[in-house]
């Protein structure tokens, strides 16, 4: 039951509009085989790094972008791409600039723009819009990836800053987590994945900010977002966890 729950917020959260960031992917859904851009949202999971590389490869965008300046994240982010390439001096560097190095180290493929000033989800936003602007782009279309997590509460920020705009979620990983042995676990490895207990303790903090009420993130609490709704699915499985005493309160 309880991987059940997790994997409910799981997927809810870490929203993905396409099965896969392909040509032929997005002319099925949304009847064009090439975003305007596509942006890569700092975070302390690489895998971020690898679905850039994977979209770049298969040009699903005009314009790529990342976005990322120094957060809680970033020690982490910094930690992790030293150990998948110990070659590369992560100590000054942004989470923008950590995934361009990542990705000319690993894939010799670089973004065309890199925003290093985002400190957290809300001026992530505002920032990439502000560098769309200096830089006189106008994407009717923009894929977002982000750290799974979050995805769902950067496309609502996205929402109430440029509802104008056509968002494909595409969040970075897709995690499920398995029961064996009365023991919790993920079905594969994700490199730099949180460890579990974190992991559930996150996926809480989301859904109890995007809760459209006044402890909320939306219109109704600090209208830091657009209105989110929240299913009857993912509201049980959010109680069933905090139920189980698995994170504490």
């Amino acid at each position: 039951m309880l991987a059940n729950s997790i994997n409910i917020l799981s997927r809810f959260l870490g929203r993905r509009d396409i099965a896969e960031l392909t040509k032929s992917a997005l002319q099925s859904k949304f009847g064009f085989s090439q975003a305007d851009a596509m942006v890569l949202f700092g975070g302390s999971i690489l895998k971020g790094g690898d679905v850039l590389a994977d979209a770049m490869k298969n040009n699903v965008a005009k314009t790529y972008l990342i976005v990322g300046g120094v957060g809680h994240t970033t020690p982490a982010l910094r930690e992790n791409a030293k150990s998948a390439i110990p070659s590369l001096d992560t100590s000054s560097l942004t989470e923008a600039e950590i995934f361009q190095a990542y990705l000319k180290e690993k894939y010799s493929l670089s973004a065309d723009y890199l925003e290093t000033a985002s400190t957290h989800c809300g001026n992530n936003i505002t920032n990439l819009l502000a560098l769309l602007k200096q830089n006189r782009l106008s994407p009717k279309s923009l894929i977002l990836t982000q750290d799974a997590t979050m995805q769902l509460r950067m496309h609502a920020t996205q929402i109430k800053y440029r509802p104008d705009i056509q968002a494909i979620n595409f969040a970075s990983y897709e995690a499920t987590v398995i029961e064996k042995n009365n023991a919790l676990s993920y079905s594969e490895d994700i490199p730099g994945m949180w460890p579990l207990d974190h992991y559930v303790k996150l996926l809480l903090g989301e859904v109890q900010r995007l809760t459209d009420d006044e402890n909320g993130y939306g219109p109704r609490g600090k209208n830091f977002l657009a209105h989110t709704q929240i299913p009857k699915d993912v509201q049980q499985a959010y109680q069933t966890l905090l139920a189980s005493g698995l994170v504490p309160r």
